[in-house]
């Protein structure tokens, strides 16, 4: 099953550059973490550990970190980036002042570029040339760094315009406990991963309210197709976000304890500012931003996004978090496959 085992680069020694660094190693590739920390790094190097990011994991021996970008990229065929969506562009610039061979970039990140409304692997490919750059893959899914670290059962989707280098990448990834699948739709699988941030967060803000579980229901409901009815106008497949990629990455990301944006949402239900709910959690919360994207897309494609709206006023406009829920829930009546009669008829049209 496995590719011969090669030196790998992982660029973020965050909670996911780490649980994902765990995996390679577990495959017995020899991986090089690049962490901005020196105290993580001698950390990872002297106690095989990640207090901070990944508590309580103990972490393989061949991984070994470092803050030299130069160190960390040399000899290497293949580059994991893990690093938040607001740092790809300064993070490109860095290694290709450093890289003089072709890379495939295999993205782990989950967001959309506000303004220029790009996906990650458009951003990538913006800000490498072509002599240095093999390919973009994306790596989404359901998958939590804390269970994945666990070596819990995990399965995850990658895509890429070549689907060979997708293969490869299932390869180096894949053990008895994480299963990759592949997916030629690459849109589909970036635009679910990034766009479920935004529904995770109106579940928190939902659950702060103490609104329960019927109404959080709801939410993941409409929200995958809000999700859904905007990819399609992108030129994702439809059927990308009944997978791993949309509604799998949905549900997690809604519904679990270890949810950065379920927990953001949790505490600006509950009441707490913006600038506050950030500035505490530690980790970036990629729903604040893809909001910002998500809504700007919604014009550009005239897609109807009732909940990222709502969320947006919340978050941008100062709208109270219980008005813009009442506002959502008050909306004018529709009938429910409307959605399903407006996807099927972008698909048509795209045909």
């Amino acid at each position: 099953m496995q590719n011969e085992k090669e030196k790998i680069a992982v660029i973020g020694a965050g909670s996911w550059g780490t649980a994902l660094a765990l995996v390679l190693a577990d495959n017995e590739h020899q991986v090089h973490l690049w962490s901005r920390n020196s105290e993580h790094a001698h950390e990872i190097n002297s106690k095989h550990m990640n207090e901070k990011y990944l508590p309580g994991i103990c972490l393989p021996n061949n991984i070994h970190a470092s803050t030299s970008l130069e160190e960390v990229l040399k000899n290497i065929e293949t580059v994991i980036i893990a690093v938040p969506t607001k740092a790809i562009r300064d993070m490109m610039k860095q290694i290709v002042a450093l890289q003089e061979n072709a890379l495939t970039f295999v993205h782990v990140s989950k967001g959309i570029e506000p303004d220029s409304l790009l996906r990650i692997s458009e951003m990538i490919e913006q800000e490498v040339p072509e002599k240095l750059l093999t390919d973009v893959v994306v790596l989404s899914g359901p998958s939590h760094a804390e269970e994945v670290g666990l070596r819990h059962p995990t399965t995850v989707t990658v895509s890429s315009k070549n689907m060979d280098h997708a293969r490869k990448v299932q390869d180096l990834f894949m053990n008895q406990n994480f299963r990759v699948y592949t997916n030629p739709d690459m849109i589909g699988v970036e635009i679910g991963g990034a766009l479920k941030n935004i529904i995770a967060l109106a579940a928190g803000i939902s659950d702060g309210l103490g609104y329960g579980d019927n109404a959080k229901a709801a939410l993941i409901t409409r929200g995958l197709a809000e999700i859904s009815r905007l990819g399609t106008k992108m030129g994702a497949n439809p059927l990308t976000f009944s997978g791993l990629a949309g509604i799998g990455d949905l549900i997690v990301t809604c519904t679990s304890v270890h949810s950065r944006n379920w927990k953001a949402g949790n505490l600006l239900g509950k009441g707490h500012k913006l600038e506050e709910v950030l500035s505490n959690m530690g980790m970036v919360v990629e729903g604040v931003r893809t909001t910002k994207a998500a809504y700007q897309l919604a014009e550009k494609y005239q897609s109807k996004m009732p909940i990222t709206e709502a969320l947006y006023g919340m978050l941008f406009n100062g709208v109270d978090s219980k008005e813009a829920v009442d506002r959502l829930m008050g909306r004018l009546k529709t009938h429910e496959m409307e959605d399903l009669v407006d996807i099927l008829s972008e698909q048509l049209e795209q045909q």
